[in-house]
């Protein structure tokens, strides 16, 4: 593993302020990191774990820590930050932003530092369509707005939020595209790259195929969808749905890290981590695998049977949510308080909508990101070191890459064994036969209705009735006189 003479054993750590990501299961990270135990049985040794804080002056480190950290540090990979769409702006500044700019100011202190990687997002600039690797003007200056929201009230900034994003769709954006600018500012002193990953998914390869740990991202609406929660989203069949495998995320950091603290570029290197101009799949083509691999590989104890369809249409989406979501969940909900149990459904189905509202802006529109500076690290690399740390999406088999994805949330964030995959199907067999029964009683109603109200259906009604009486008699004495 020599990326021509760095060892792949290097250790990010991901801070988060607030408490927002909970760590994995045990049995998950066990899993996760079984190869390096297996090749390095003492990796450990090579860790040391710095107690920080993004949400505190100087990120509260100690005295000593920071001592250490300036004498022996020789690249930063900084991927702290919170990744809430929804965040209050405040929140989303202090942790994007200004803990970003209290890091690099860090940076600046250590005396071996040869590299500061920084990862971004690929919609930092969502607000454009074409996308190249270079960082764009501000839509205000960081410091700035710093001071402005520092001695007003949490209500007033709320107030003024949507005016201050502009044409960006959340805070996290925003903050994002602040924080590349507060980074970019540091180039004269530091060297420095930029990472833009777009929607982080499963592992592609490494450590193997379709490990996941989180709700975060399409995670969760798989797992919607595969729970038979899910059955509507606003979506657009035809626009690229740049996911990126969370291994090629990794990879190309690293190389990142390597080509910066090598060839040293006299401005900040973009990398736009990005598949859909390389490697196109479209939202309509996931939907599709999504199905089919929960379908055949189903989740325990599934809602209902997998089912989920996606329209571009605001009007059909919300008829669906009415019909699909909100009706069900008012059954179901009803029948827990019937039998005594806290209802709990609309709940569940109301945390949901909100979670493919935030997705909706998109799913429902195409980027164009150039990529030429990720293609350029990729030559630079040696052949043996592109199998290594391999990002090179143009060899991703997107149908394979999403059955993995799927297998790998019921793997690995539902901790559910494959080998109950026949009790889950048998589930699903039951599920369609309460379906197929309530929708004939229905019918059967609805119709029995109608021709209490019509003479003519009534008629009908009966006329169809006795057509069939008369071919079963029929076909009783053809039955007989054969015999």
């Amino acid at each position: 593993c020599q990326l021509k003479g760095w060892n792949k054993s290097c250790i990010m750590f991901k801070e988060e302020g607030m408490g927002e990501v909970k760590a994995p299961v045990v049995s998950n990270t066990l899993v996760l990191f079984a190869r390096v135990r297996e090749e390095d049985p003492d990796f450990h040794q090579k860790i040391i774990a710095v107690s920080s804080e993004l949400t505190q002056p100087g990120l509260a480190l100690g005295p000593q820590d920071v001592e250490m950290l300036c004498g022996c540090i020789n690249i930063v990979f900084h991927c702290a930050a919170t990744i809430r769409f929804d965040a209050p702006l405040k929140q989303a500044l202090q942790l994007n932003v200004i803990a970003t700019m209290q890091l690099l100011g860090l940076a600046r202190k250590m005396q071996h530092l040869e590299a500061f990687i920084h990862v971004s997002t690929a919609y930092a600039n969502c607000n454009l369509h074409h996308i190249d690797e270079v960082i764009y003007p501000p839509p205000v200056e960081p410091t700035k707005l710093i001071d402005s929201l520092s001695w007003m009230e949490d209500s007033i900034v709320e107030d003024i939020t949507p005016r201050l994003i502009g044409d960006r769709p959340n805070t996290y954006t925003y903050t994002k595209a602040l924080a590349e600018y507060a980074v970019q500012q540091e180039q004269e002193h530091l060297n420095i790259g930029i990472i833009r990953p777009s929607i982080v998914g499963a592992s592609w390869q490494e450590p193997f195929p379709g490990w996941i740990d989180n709700f975060n991202g399409p995670s969760g609406v798989f797992i919607a969808a595969g729970k038979g929660l899910l059955r509507t989203m606003r979506a657009n069949h035809d626009a690229v749905a740049d996911l990126i495998p969370v291994d090629v995320v990794i990879n190309l950091t690293l190389s990142a890290g390597w080509y910066t603290a090598v060839h040293r570029p006299k401005t900040a290197m973009v990398y736009n981590c990005t598949t859909g101009g390389i490697n196109p799949f479209h939202w309509g083509e996931i939907e599709y695998h999504v199905m089919n691999t929960f379908k055949t590989n189903p989740l325990e104890q599934a809602f209902r049977r997998p089912n989920a369809n996606i329209t571009s249409n605001y009007l059909v989406n919300q008829y669906w949510m009415l019909v699909s979501h909100r009706c069900p969940a008012i059954l179901y909900d009803m029948y827990l308080r019937l039998s005594g149990q806290k209802p709990t459904m609309m709940r569940i189905f109301n945390r949901l909508h909100k979670a493919i509202g935030l997705l909706e802006y998109f799913s429902n529109q195409d980027w164009e990101w150039k990529s030429d500076n990720m293609s350029m690290l990729l030559n630079q690399l040696t052949v043996e070191d592109r199998k290594t740390f391999n990002f090179d999406v143009r060899q991703l088999n997107w149908p394979e890459y999403i059955e993995n994805y799927c297998i790998g949330t019921k793997k690995y964030v539902l901790n559910e064994e494959m080998s109950d995959i026949p009790v889950a199907q048998k589930h699903l067999r039951k599920l369609r036969n309460i379906r197929y029964t309530f929708n004939t009683l229905l019918l059967i109603f609805i119709w029995r209705v109608f021709i209490a109200r019509s003479q003519m259906a009534h008629n009908i009604w009966y006329f169809v009735v006795r057509l069939c009486f008369k071919f079963l008699s029929h076909f009783r004495v053809s039955s007989s006189l054969v015999a």
